[in-house]
Order: structure tokens, then C-alpha cells, then sequence
């Protein structure tokens, strides 16, 4: 069982990234899967999770909602993360998290800073 992200990098504030996390070894669409992120010095904070197949709906945190929309192509066996209009203090590591059995990708670096 194993979850991987990507798609971090630097942007500008106000810019917008696209985060993966692809799924394998389990039956991806079964789970529901989450976004989390820890900025430096900081704990690590849940930013969006996602449902699986039999009801998709999908959840924020206050912070970014209207700017983040989470989404899952089950075909492809990923989970997205649209990240807009993002803000200098949503620099940090980016995880996807699998809870039921508690699995974690290994996290992708998103500076946001001019």
C-alpha cells in the first residue's frame, strides 16, 4: 500500500499549483484520502480530504476554502489538489493520507514567496 505526491514547487503569491497523489497496491476507489500540510515550525494541519466512490464529497479547511478544490480520477488511481490564489503562509510539505489504514505519501515541498 503506498500513496505518492507531487506536483510542489515555487510560486508566486496569488499563483496556483496542482498537486497528485497516486495510489497503488490497494483498490484506490474503495478510500477516502486527505491533503494535510505542515509549514515549518508548525503542526500538521488537515487542508482537504475526499470521499470514496459510493458518495464523493469532499471537505475544506476554513483557510482555503473558495480557493481549493480537491478531486479524484479513480481511473488513474489519484487524488488532485487544485491550489489557487496561494498565500505566502501555505509554504511548507504537502502529504496525501490514506486513514484507513494510515498511510502516508511522502510529502511535496510548496514554497509560495516572490
Amino acid at each position: 500500500v503506498q500513496l505518492q505526491a507531487s506536483g510542489g514547487g515555487l510560486v508566486q503569491p496569488g499563483g496556483s499549483l496542482r498537486l497528485s497523489c497516486a495510489g497503488s497496491g490497494f483498490n484506490f476507489e474503495d478510500y477516502a484520502i486527505g491533503w494535510f500540510r505542515q509549514a515549518p515550525g508548525k503542526e500538521r494541519e488537515r487542508v482537504s480530504c475526499i470521499s470514496s466512490h459510493e458518495s464523493i464529497t469532499s471537505g475544506y479547511a476554513r483557510s482555503v476554502k473558495g480557493r481549493f478544490t480537491i478531486s479524484r480520477d479513480n481511473a488513474k488511481n489519484t487524488v488532485y489538489l487544485q491550489m489557487n490564489s496561494l498565500k505566502p503562509e501555505e509554504t511548507g510539505v504537502y502529504y496525501c493520507h490514506m486513514g484507513y489504514w494510515d498511510v502516508w505519501g511522502q510529502g511535496t515541498q510548496v514554497t509560495v514567496s516572490s
